[in-house]
């Protein structure tokens, strides 16, 4: 088997897991993790051959624009104090705290060599997190929570890792120094992204067709990223910030098929992606073990430890800083989404699965230093990382669907209902708003009128049947019968043109343009 058909292979397990992860009640991305490990321990499957330092330039941009997709700025902004506590502050103190115990069971591991693993291994991973915890039915505040920890955890992380890794290699550290790159990164990469999602607004609205429009928000994340990364900006920072603005500035209420064909394809892009990206984590299975030949015992033993220290601290931090946030939250009137219960709290412990961005941290681990001497303890790093992200991804993801279904942990389904309802309300007031406007401008036949009238109140109806009286509830069912009725013939109708029109493809002197303009037409058609 070659790399091409090994890549092959992979983006077809990221298909097959989604409806076999969906029948088992098993996330995909823990599917696919299983997959890579077995395809490590096959010997005619050959080692990935991705250089390090392409990994995180080649999945990160996409995966984290598709995570925002599903964002907005106001959700963030929001939520911003406990996604600090989580994506800042519980960076750090991880880092801290494995690096100390690092640097105290392993012979020899310098504190740079430490702080490293420490950075490697501190931050959650937010496709791990966002592809298993949204499809456990989790309250919506948690997966906030999640999703925004997720996707600026990185950032910390990142920044202190090449800090660390530079002090290592040179021989040299300035915490001043340290201190002003962080500062300088951050200030680089929202300028970035501004720029780029300023500028790419303005393109969407130049180019028009849905296809083009597709087309340039894949690049642009890529772009994003590199421009940073040139820079010596935070990559990861400057996609978030062009792909919030772009959630935020480049939505055109009217345009339906691009907004509709872009969902369809950036759901086709995550999950590939999502697949590819964790099946390369269970397929660097071959490393670990190559790694660990000879010394079984000091490195699982070393590996258990620090996996202990990362599950333990995010429990201990959380416990006080769910508490503190708690109680900040009652004082003030902060719209902010929160654990609201210690079984909340424990779903959030148990969901900090670690993923991709930490086996790409570990494989771009430098080889050596300055001066020509291999980087200190590199074999030792990188098993450890292998079994962290093993440990907690494999572990706490298959083990969290159990524990969601034991604490009776689900979303609020009361509260989406009634928020459901509200712009229910909201889509039919600005529907007859638009009427009374357009009776004031055209002078319509009152039939007509009523009808378009009854049109309005049906927005509503059939985004919330709740909505209508008891009556009116009845009369609209029996109008929904009706129009179940004809839509299922004219859909029959359409099908039979469909299939006329494909028919005509095969015959002799077909131009097959015109047949896909037609057979285009009716797919809109069908749509509608």
């Amino acid at each position: 088997m070659d790399q091409l058909a090994l890549l092959f292979v992979l983006l077809l397990g990221a298909v097959v897991s989604v409806p076999v992860g969906d029948r088992l009640r098993l996330p995909a991305p823990v599917l696919m993790t299983l997959l890579g490990i077995v395809l490590a321990v096959l010997e005619f499957v050959p080692n990935v051959a991705v250089p390090p330092d392409l990994i995180l330039p080649l999945l990160l941009p996409p995966l984290l624009y598709a995570a925002v997709r599903r964002t907005s700025w106001r959700q963030f902004a929001s939520n911003v104090r406990p996604i600090l506590l989580l994506a800042v502050a519980l960076v750090l103190v991880t880092t801290a705290c494995v690096a100390a115990v690092a640097h105290t069971i392993v012979p020899g591991l310098s504190i740079g060599a430490a702080v490293v693993l420490g950075a490697l291994v501190a931050p959650p991973d937010p496709v791990a997190a966002t592809a298993v915890a949204g499809q456990l039915g989790l309250p919506r505040r948690l997966v906030s929570i999640l999703e925004g920890e997720g996707l600026f955890n990185d950032v910390t992380a990142i920044v202190l890792y090449n800090v660390a890794v530079a002090a290592v290699v040179s021989g040299t550290f300035s915490p001043w120094g340290a201190g002003l790159d962080l500062v300088l990164s951050a200030v680089v990469a929202l300028g970035v992204g501004l720029a780029l999602g300023w500028g790419a607004n303005r393109l969407l609205g130049l180019l028009g067709e849905p296809t083009l429009q597709i087309g340039l928000t894949l690049l642009v994340p890529y772009a994003s990223y590199l421009l940073s990364e040139e820079m010596h900006g935070s990559g990861v920072l400057a996609v978030l910030v062009t792909a919030l603005f772009l959630a935020e500035y480049a939505t055109d209420a009217d345009d339906v098929m691009a907004r509709f064909a872009g969902h369809t394809f950036w759901d086709v892009v995550d999950t590939l992606v999502t697949g590819v990206a964790f099946g390369l984590i269970g397929l660097e299975l071959h490393n670990a073990i190559r790694t660990a030949q000879g010394r079984w015992a000091d490195m699982l033993g070393w590996a258990g430890t620090v996996v202990g220290v990362v599950i333990a601290v995010r429990l201990v931090w959380l416990l006080p800083a769910t508490w503190l946030t708690k109680r900040l939250h009652a004082r003030r009137d902060y719209d902010e989404e929160i654990p609201m219960s210690w079984r909340e709290t424990v779903i959030m412990w148990w969901s900090g699965m670690r993923g991709v961005a930490s086996v790409a941290l570990a494989l771009a681990v430098p080889l050596g230093v300055d001066g020509g001497a291999p980087f200190p303890d590199r074999d030792e790093i990188v098993f450890i990382a292998f079994g962290v992200i093993m440990a907690t991804l494999v572990v706490q993801g298959l083990t969290l669907p159990t524990l969601v279904r034991l604490l009776g942990v689900q979303s609020d389904s009361a509260r989406e209902k009634a928020f459901e309802k509200q712009l229910a309300v909201r889509a039919a007031k600005a529907a007859k708003r638009r009427l009374r406007e357009i009776e004031q401008v055209e002078e319509l036949p009152e039939e007509l009128s009523e009808q378009m009238l009854r049109r309005a109140f049906e927005i509503g109806v059939r985004i919330s049947p709740d909505l209508g009286e008891e009556e009116r509830r009845e009369a609209h069912e029996q109008r929904v019968r009706r129009l179940k009725r004809v839509r299922r013939i004219q859909g029959e109708m359409l099908s039979a043109a469909r299939h006329e029109v494909l028919a005509a493809r095969s015959e002799p002197g077909t131009d097959p343009e015109v047949v896909d303009r037609v057979l285009r037409h009716l797919d809109v058609r069908s749509l509608r």
